[in-house]
């Protein structure tokens, strides 16, 4: 293994095991820089040829969440291809994110409305990624205009996420519950767009 390979692999056993330690629990900022080194088992010493600080442990954090994310539902649009309900496969892929993934999507919920200016900058940044991304998919599904692509994408983000909030703290029995509400919520929304659009088009 070269050396540029090994440093890659520590540096991602670095941002796994940040991940890993994050919980309903322990959010990022009560992380301590020994406690990551540890679980990476590197010595705390070695954490510097990686990263300046755990402040830019945490924004790379951040990135790959959204990443993840974006990621998973670049996926669901591929499934909705192959079957059928856009709403239903989205959602179902995004719950399945939730439920796996809890640490990393709670990493986001919380830096959304953290302390630190950078952290929610970087959440607000992965979040705006996202939209854009939906909303590009709406316009040439739907032929809608931009303005109404972004406005569209931007309500189911806020729902979904909301969702997901509601998700990490539920018991396994509600996520069918939660899955089927958001779904209808999401057919109201994409109704009552179309429906704006038709009356809006001139």
């Amino acid at each position: 293994m070269s050396r540029a390979e090994q440093k890659e692999r520590t540096r991602r056993a670095i941002i796994n095991a940040a991940f890993s330690q994050l919980s309903a629990d322990k959010s990022f900022a009560s992380l301590s820089l020994r406690e990551v080194a540890r679980e990476a088992g590197i010595a705390p010493t070695s954490f510097y040829r990686h990263f300046a600080d755990m402040d830019e442990l945490g924004l790379t954090l951040v990135d790959e969440a959204g990443l993840m994310l974006r990621q998973l539902m670049r996926q669901a649009r591929q499934r909705i291809e192959k079957n059928g309900s856009v709403i239903r496969t989205s959602i179902e892929t995004f719950m399945e994110f939730v439920t796996g993934h809890s640490n990393v999507f709670r990493l986001l919920l919380r830096e959304r409305s953290g302390t630190s200016a950078a952290f929610r900058s970087a959440v607000a940044r992965e979040i705006q990624h996202f939209v854009a991304e939906l909303a590009e998919y709406l316009r040439k599904e739907t032929t809608c205009p931009d303005e109404l692509a972004r406005a569209q994408a931007e309500a189911m983000v806020t729902l979904v996420f909301h969702t997901g909030a509601d998700a990490l703290d539920a018991p396994s029995d509600q996520y069918a519950y939660l899955t089927s509400r958001t779904i209808t919520q999401l057919r109201w929304l994409a109704h009552g767009a179309a429906s704006y659009g038709r009356k809006h088009k001139d």
